[in-house]
């Protein structure tokens, strides 16, 4: 909002400095300020409410340290992370561009869905929440939403140089939005470019690191890949928003763990959606060029700034937990984004701590089940999932546990950005 204020006093009257609204950069330094603003000032309101109101955890007894002094601590502290992501996104971002859009509906969908989780298991007093099937439910359809605007909104393209011969057209499934553009490169030469729509990611570590949707239809028969294609990167998108989101839902277990690593993965994000956003780079780095992508970055100021903020209030010992309202929130959001700027393959990497904690935990059940089918006892792989649990039993301080999480969380966020060069 007032990114189109500012725009109006410029054009208007000339007011001096308002100018500086056009720059991305600033915009979202001033996203970052304000959502840590909101999160460490009004948080520190908010969890006072929850207390008054005696909104508090329900500690289920697992016979680990620590565990009982967190009965009580308020709980659906995920209200402030939504908050502070939403206002700075809607005060400084161009809300009609169309990531932004899908990256608020996103916020909003899943920290909706986890805010009745939250709100059965304190209020209704029900320890198990909303059934599991619901919130599948969830998932997939915000999984149908992105994957489906991704597919066809005409304001989600990429850029691809016109060579002799090709018109800039590589695929049969791609479709031309805009006109020839032209563009001088470092020497002086002029390129000619133009915007496609087309289902197509990047494949890391590989020199040609394109891949189209389409191929992978193409096994299908190539009769049915026009109906095929987007179904699949659908079903794909639905997938990744759904494993993301449980995967950080599963990490949040001890304090501070998946705030952290969500703030981290939020910078590495960021790094990507700037540099893909910006042409000047993305030539530099022979990387894909997804126009108007540069806009995201003051979403993902508001979304690390969120989660630095509320860590505040979250860092051990925890003053207030984010609840499913937050941890689903920030799975959804961080699935999306992967999705948007095209690097859902980096997911195992980028989300390599959300990763982990989920693996674990399917590891166990399944060895479980199958021992004691086999020798009619249950055998275990951890001592307990997911694996922060398992290292908690082991006697290790939960606090050494989430600074060395976070540690791992760090080195793979630079494999991942380092992944630009590397092709």
């Amino acid at each position: 909002m007032l990114y189109y204020l500012f725009t109006y006093l410029r054009d208007t009257i000339h007011l001096p400095g308002a100018g500086v609204f056009n720059y991305i950069t600033f915009r979202a330094g001033m996203a970052i300020i304000l959502s840590l603003v909101i999160s460490m000032i009004y948080g520190k309101r908010l969890i006072g409410f929850l207390r008054s109101r005696q909104i508090g955890e329900t500690v289920r007894d697992l016979g680990l340290e620590g565990e009982k002094q967190k009965k009580g601590t308020p709980t659906m502290g995920g209200i402030i992370i939504i908050g502070a992501i939403i206002i700075p996104t809607l005060l400084f971002a161009r809300i009609t561009n169309v990531y932004i859009i899908l990256m608020l509906v996103s916020t909003v969908w899943l920290g909706i869905v986890g805010f009745i989780d939250d709100y059965i298991k304190v209020f209704k007093k029900n320890k198990e929440g909303l059934a599991g099937k619901f919130k599948i439910m969830g998932q997939v359809g915000l999984g149908i939403i992105v994957g489906l605007t991704m597919y066809y909104n005409d304001h989600v393209v990429i850029s691809r140089e016109v060579t002799k011969g090709s018109g800039g057209i590589y695929s049969r499934a791609e479709k031309t939005i805009s006109e020839n553009i032209v563009r001088k490169d470092d020497k002086g030469k002029e390129h000619t470019y133009i915007h496609v729509r087309t289902a197509t990611t990047t494949i890391p570590f590989i020199k040609t690191h394109e891949l189209r949707y389409e191929k992978i239809a193409a096994f299908f028969g190539e009769g049915n890949v026009g109906f095929v294609t987007p179904v699949l990167y659908v079903l794909f998108v639905i997938f990744i928003i759904t494993a993301v989101s449980n995967g950080a839902n599963i990490t949040d277990g001890i304090d501070g763990l998946a705030t952290g690593v969500s703030a981290i993965i939020g910078v590495c994000l960021g790094v990507f959606a700037y540099v893909s956003g910006n042409y000047i780079f993305a030539d530099y780095l022979n990387i894909m060029h997804i126009p108007n992508l540069g806009e995201l970055s003051i979403f993902i100021g508001a979304f690390v700034g969120a989660c630095v903020g509320f860590l505040w209030y979250n860092a051990y010992p925890a003053q207030v937990f984010m609840g499913d309202t937050g941890s689903l929130a920030l799975g959804g959001i961080i699935a999306s984004l992967a999705i948007i700027v095209r690097k859902e393959l980096l997911i195992p990497i980028i989300c390599g701590i959300f990763f982990v904690e989920l693996v674990s935990v399917m590891l166990q059940v399944w060895y479980f089940k199958r021992t004691k089918k086999k020798y009619g006892e249950g055998r275990r792989i951890f001592l307990m999932s997911p694996l922060h649990h398992h290292y908690q039993k082991k006697g290790y301080h939960e606090a050494k546990i989430v600074t060395r999480f976070w540690i791992m969380g760090i080195i793979l966020a630079i494999m991942s950005i380092v992944t630009l060069k590397m092709q």
